[in-house]
């Protein structure tokens, strides 16, 4: 059974949840969800290098961060809510120089104020890369929030 408010939730509709973001300018972008988990992948490039050439782990936590509150906001009722992230930490386990990451996101906890997710990345051979923990707070919507297509 999915865990997504829209059981039928689908990359088509969280696509465009990204326009004029941080995500949608280093090139994020959704590649598949399933029942409890939602996956993106970034490209390793002139946006996402650190200054020897590595993945830069800045970019390794946007990715984690970015994918993880997606998720937070496709479990809850955006009409009432909105997810922001509260506390990420990460562990550079190997570095990336080219080419595509891909971020995996499920939840470890999904309770009615907190959300806790792990948050997987992967190089296009599924090496491990960057292991993520992100806390995200669901709060009442306010008025004064931008609102989006959620």
């Amino acid at each position: 059974m999915p865990i997504w408010s829209n059981k039928e939730l689908s990359i088509e509709d969280i696509k465009s949840l990204g326009k004029e973001t941080m995500g949608e300018y280093i090139g994020i972008e959704w590649t598949e969800v399933g029942n409890n988990f939602i996956k993106a992948k970034m490209p390793v490039d002139h946006r996402t290098r650190q200054p020897y050439g590595l993945l830069h782990g800045g970019a390794s936590c946007v990715l984690a961060e970015t994918i993880g509150s997606i998720a937070s906001a496709m479990v809850v009722d955006h009409t009432k809510f909105i997810c922001v992230g509260l506390e990420i930490n990460a562990n550079h386990v190997r570095s990336a120089t080219s080419g595509f990451v891909t971020g995996v996101a499920t939840p470890l906890h999904l309770g009615a104020n907190t959300h806790v997710w792990d948050i997987k990345i992967y190089d296009e051979i599924e090496k491990l890369v960057c292991v993520s923990r992100l806390t995200v707070a669901v709060i009442p919507r306010k008025e004064s929030f931008r609102q989006t297509s959620l």
